[in-house]
């Protein structure tokens, strides 16, 4: 289709089916294909260019005083014959122009309007960007195209397939679909966007191919018979298709023979808004529901009563017959132009008239309620009109070019119209932006389109929202689910995921040979917790925390020691109170009784000290129950070394007291007794016990014991404990009350025998052998117990020897004074006579 004027565009448009090459042959003039099947959609999208450039050359503020013509070729959905196509509009029509002072001849094409594929536009744009010829694609998506060193002069007003790849991809993320397969075509087109989901599609995408197929370009059932095996096989719900409508009526056909249902599709721009041949009541059980993206929905004001005034009478060529007009007639109206196939007419074929009612006939040219690719081409051709118009308005001696020179008519050269090519902006009556970036693609928009399947069996494509990119939030999915139609049981989005969601408290662990998607969720270790959901790893916990039950969190640790309000607790306290107690208890009655020959032989003011003493024995075990606090921690040991000192004194003083008596009774011994009267008694008890005391306070000084919070006995709760601070300082404390108690246990067995009806010195020697037992095991228990219960170890040796001692010493004292006063008596006591 032609047209002359001032300034020719050329266009490429697919208006048939396919092509047949004839057999190659020595003849002078290369034979020419012939192309069938007539594309009344892409004869519609030749149309639209004709009805821009008519708009434009009716726009006076658009070009004035210039002409727009066109050139339009058929590319038969063949690389070949588009290619010749391309090179043919490039080298201006095949007509010479003849160099004189007029320039004689056709005028130059100065832009391209097309391919309709990518492969075709790869190939026309890498030979005509060597001379800078501009191409402004509406159909050709490859992301490859985006590069301009290999395209140079190569633009489109359709997104680029790399933004569709990523408006998929939203569409994904929006439904939680991370398990998906792949159908691709075995092109340019489909190749490049496998690419570009293979790669957007990983860590940042968050999802994974659980296949990707290449869809044969041939008639091939096998390979779609095993295609469709794998679909069926696989646990993805969820198919993204990236082919041609005329691929996807085999695949779907083979689709039904084998009867996969419960796929959700998503469609790719080439068939979500165009593929009526789909769209089908044998279909559309399998493909209801489809998701999709398709170009922009535009509207061309005046469109629609252009292509009604077609008329084939207008459009003859030197009187040929076949034109592009003349076939779309025929096949509208089924009928032929004179002269007609011989047999026409016999076999009741009527003849074309010309003056058929276009109007009121069914026919796709009709219907633009769905102008996508058209409107692509109506905004390329203005997108050239608009970088001609900034050109021709370029003021001498500010233009962009050498010297700050401009263009003209006379002397446009290609490269010049790329220039205000790149930096057009106009917006167009549908109030779209259209502008270039640099890599030639447009500000991309895309329409999310549902097919909807219909009670009656009738089907619908209803836009159910938009992907927009904006400078400001980069690309944005607006989706109004209320209109989505499922074709589910449950009318509901389906689950299409390789491995579930691990749960907070778990981690992910990649499953060996399978895609990041596929992981097993293993529960996060003690101390270690992850709030989020499927969490890479899990985060260790403070020092003084540790992960909850559920691992999803993390909680202060338990604190742990010897407490009031622990059973353990509870009974060492009660314990030491009971022997604070009876120790009260039996000081009251020695008080009471302190006349008695029992008392008075014993002792008493000693037996009064030791009693005492063994208050504060029983009272200092108090010091080891309670949270440990820094005062605590060191007055326990003090107390407990001091009180025991000056009780294991007090007994050492009452062992040395009976020897020295013994030896007075003896002729010559009375001198024995100075040296322990009453006075040396008690400064012999005050000295013993300031040793303690000394070494207690220079311990204290030196290394102080201090409080201490222990996680190495368990790593889910905090020990608090004392630490002695120095190991020497303890084991000096003890080892000077053991020092004592074996020289009291040495003195009482040496007097254990002497003649006296109630010897003390055998209370003393039990006593002080149940003592020494009782630390000699304390020892290695103290070492072996961890935490708390060293300190109920200590308790418990503190509480039994006092115990012991208490009950040896005073126990056979007080029944006496108690249960048996007849006893108590001196003639008794001498061993000279018992009052029954």
């Amino acid at each position: 289709m032609h047209r002359p004027g001032d300034v020719v565009l050329g266009g490429l448009f697919e208006a048939h089916f396919y092509a047949v090459f004839p057999d190659l042959s020595f003849t002078s003039k290369p034979p020419q294909p012939k192309c069938h099947g007539f594309d009344v959609v892409g004869f519609r999208l030749a149309q639209t260019m004709a009805f821009a450039i008519d708009e434009i050359n009716r726009n006076s503020n658009l070009l004035p005083n210039v002409t727009l013509g066109y050139s339009l070729y058929d590319n038969c959905i063949q690389l070949a014959i588009g290619f010749r196509a391309a090179l043919t509009l490039a080298n201006s029509q095949d007509e010479r122009i003849i160099l004189n002072e007029t320039c004689v001849g056709s005028p130059p094409v100065i832009g391209i309007v097309g391919d309709t594929t990518s492969t075709n536009t790869i190939a026309i744009s890498t030979a005509l960007g060597l001379y800078r010829m501009p191409v402004v694609s509406y159909y050709a998506t490859c992301s490859c195209l985006s590069d301009r060193q290999k395209f140079p002069s190569f633009f489109r007003t359709i997104p680029s397939d790399a933004f569709q790849v990523r408006a998929m991809i939203q569409i994904l993320k929006h439904f939680g679909w991370t398990w998906t397969g792949l159908l691709v075509s075995d092109d340019d087109y489909g190749l490049h966007a496998a690419r570009s989901f293979q790669s957007d599609l990983g860590p940042s995408g968050g999802g994974c191919l659980a296949y990707l197929e290449v869809f044969p370009s041939g008639r091939n059932p096998a390979e779609i018979h095993r295609i469709v095996g794998v679909m069926k096989k696989s646990t993805a719900r969820v198919v993204i298709v990236f082919i041609h409508e005329r691929y996807m009526i085999h695949l779907m056909e083979e689709v039904m023979r084998q009867n996969v249902t419960g796929l959700q599709w998503m469609a790719s721009e080439a068939w979500t808004a165009t593929a009526a041949s789909l769209q089908t009541p044998r279909f559309m059980p399998y493909l209801g529901g489809t998701l999709g993206i398709a170009i922009r929905r535009g509207e061309i004001p005046g469109l629609k009563d252009f292509l009604l005034q077609i008329r084939p009478d207008l459009h003859f060529n030197n009187g040929l017959q076949n034109s592009m007009v003349n076939q779309f007639w025929e096949l509208t109206f089924r009928c032929r132009f004179a002269p007609p196939p011989a047999g026409w007419v016999e076999a009741g074929g009527s003849l074309c008239t010309g003056e058929e009612d276009l109007e009121n006939a069914e026919s796709e040219l009709r219907d633009i309620s769905n102008l996508r690719p058209e409107y692509n081409v109506y905004k390329a051709v203005y997108a050239l009109a608009y970088a001609l118009d900034d050109m021709l308005h370029c003021e001498p001696g500010r233009g962009p070019f050498t010297g700050h020179s401009c263009s003209s008519l006379q002397r446009l050269e290609p490269w010049q119209l790329v220039y205000y090519l790149e930096k057009v902006n106009f917006t167009t009556s549908f109030g779209d932006q259209v502008s270039f970036d640099e890599n030639g693609d447009v500000l991309p928009t895309y329409d999310v389109m549902n097919w909807l399947w219909l009670p009656d069996g009738g089907t619908e494509v209803q836009t159910v929202g938009e992907v927009r990119q904006s400078a400001s939030r980069g690309d944005e999915l607006i989706l109004d689910e209320d209109k989505i139609f499922w074709n589910f049981e449950f009318k509901k989005p389906p689950h299409s995921v390789c491995s579930e969601d691990c749960p907070p408290g778990t981690r992910m662990v990649r499953k060996k040979g399978k895609p990041v998607c596929c992981f097993d969720c293993v529960p996060c270790s003690g101390g270690k917790s992850s709030n989020k959901t499927n969490s890479v790893e899990c985060i260790s916990c403070p020092e003084d925390f540790w992960s909850s039950p559920q691992r999803d969190h993390c909680v202060p640790k338990k604190t742990e020691f010897l407490s009031y309000h622990e059973p353990l607790g509870i009974c060492l306290t009660t314990a030491s109170l009971l022997g604070t107690f009876i120790s009260a208890v039996v000081l009251g009655i020695f008080i009471h009784y302190r006349k008695t020959p029992i008392v008075r032989a014993n002792n008493s003011e000693l037996s009064f000290q030791l009693l005492l003493s063994l208050k504060l024995c029983f009272l200092c075990s108090l010091l080891f129950i309670g949270r440990p606090r820094l005062w605590t921690c060191q007055l326990r040991h003090a107390a407990f070394g001091i009180s025991f000192v000056l009780c294991v004194s007090c007994i050492l003083v009452k062992t040395m007291v009976v020897l020295a008596v013994f030896r007075a009774s003896k002729p010559g011994g009375e001198a024995s007794l100075k040296w322990f009267g009453v006075m040396q008694q008690r400064g012999t008890v005050l000295v013993l016990t300031s040793i303690q005391a000394a070494i207690c306070t220079a311990w204290l000084v030196s290394s102080s014991p201090s409080p201490h919070k222990n996680t190495q006995y368990h790593n889910d709760k905090i020990v608090f404990e004392c630490v002695v601070g120095s190991t020497i300082g303890f084991a000096v404390l003890l080892g000077y009350i053991g020092l004592l108690a074996i020289l009291s246990f040495l003195l009482a067995f040496l007097a254990r025998n002497l003649p006296d009806n109630f010897n003390e010195a055998k209370l003393i020697t039990f006593s002080m052998l149940l003592f020494c037992a009782v630390w000699v095991a304390f020892v290695p228990a103290y070492i072996n117990s961890p935490g708390k219960y060293a300190d109920a170890v200590e308790v418990f040796a503190i509480l039994a020897s006092s115990f012991g001692l208490l009950v040896a010493l005073f126990g056979p004292k007080c029944y006496i004074i108690l249960l048996r006063p007849e006893r108590n008596t001196k003639k008794a006591i001498m061993g000279r006579g018992i009052e029954s």
